[in-house]
């Protein structure tokens, strides 16, 4: 009996102070956590950050790393998803994602959940591919830069809409080769990050596009070779390399897992095979990473 009298009195103050602290910031006492997938956020990672509301929202916005993230709600669950990206660049620490809801009533939300961004493991190769791509001629030095500004053009539109639904699968019912982020050295004198996943296909194997969208690109460019690039909305692309034939053009709108074009040699290649780059508002992430999230 005297231990609790000792210390009832702390106790109660205790309590007092956290029911105090809820009433005065009810916002912060009723936010629930964001989660995201996959659990452990590294550079050069895709991720969807998930949020379910104590209260209904009619809308809510995201930015992350600068970039804003575009959210959807999935009724099923009452979660709202958005999907994101941390580029390949971005060094190991503690970043913010910063969202702004409005609620049912009109009352505005807004709040920041820190996300832990851990350095990613890369390897390293060496390829050995013909003299022009590594020294193009003044000639083709001109193609190059035509080309860098038509992608810059065409990469640096983001379409607020979303336009993929569901899962995103995968293009070829093939085994990948060679993994996104591995340094490479051409002919032991550039190097460069690999920027996408690698597929071992054969010329004219079939191509699926990984998910729903539109064909902003399809065309035969310098190091890429027959390329097709798909808009799946909210800054999110998805490009096909290297190919021997196109099954769509430029303006189509495709579904998910339909056939756009056959593999080939095609650009800066060591042989045949298929090049997947996933894009998330101007970073290239990983491909693979993209694949095993589960979505609605």
């Amino acid at each position: 009996m005297k231990i609790e009298s000792k210390f009832g009195g702390a106790t109660f103050a205790a309590i007092f102070f956290l029911l105090l602290l809820a009433f005065s910031f009810p916002a912060l006492a009723q936010t629930p956590p964001v989660s995201w997938s996959p659990d452990k956020l590294i550079n050069g990672a895709p991720c969807v950050f998930r949020y379910k509301p104590v209260t209904r929202l009619k809308s809510l916005t995201g930015s992350f790393l600068g970039k804003q993230v575009f959210f959807a709600f999935d009724k099923t669950n009452g979660i709202w998803y958005g999907l994101a990206g941390v580029d390949y660049d971005t060094k190991p620490g503690s970043y913010d994602l910063a969202l702004n809801g409005v609620e049912a009533s009109g009352k505005k939300l807004s709040f920041a959940q820190i996300v832990p961004i851990a350095k990613g493991f890369y390897r390293t190769s060496a390829l050995s591919v013909p003299k022009k791509y590594v020294e193009p001629d003044p000639a083709d030095v001109a193609r190059i830069l035509q080309e860098r500004d038509l992608k810059n053009e065409l990469f640096g539109k983001v379409t607020s809409s979303q336009l993929w639904m569901g899962n995103f699968l995968t293009p070829a019912a093939t085994n990948t080769s060679s993994e996104f982020g591995s340094q490479r050295t051409y002919n032991g004198k550039r190097q460069s990050v690999h920027q996408g996943l690698d597929y071992r296909a054969s010329t004219g194997t079939a191509i699926h596009a990984i998910n729903s969208g539109k064909v902003i690109l399809a065309r035969e460019l310098y190091f890429e070779g027959n390329c097709i690039v798909i808009d799946h909305g909210q800054g999110l692309l998805s490009l096909y390399l290297h190919l021997s034939q196109f099954k769509v053009k430029e303006g189509d709108t495709v579904n998910k897992s339909q056939l756009i074009a056959l593999s080939g040699g095609t650009g800066r290649v060591t042989g045949p095979h298929l090049h997947l780059a996933v894009r998330w508002q101007g970073s290239y992430v990983n491909p693979a990473t993209l694949l095993g999230i589960k979505l609605p």
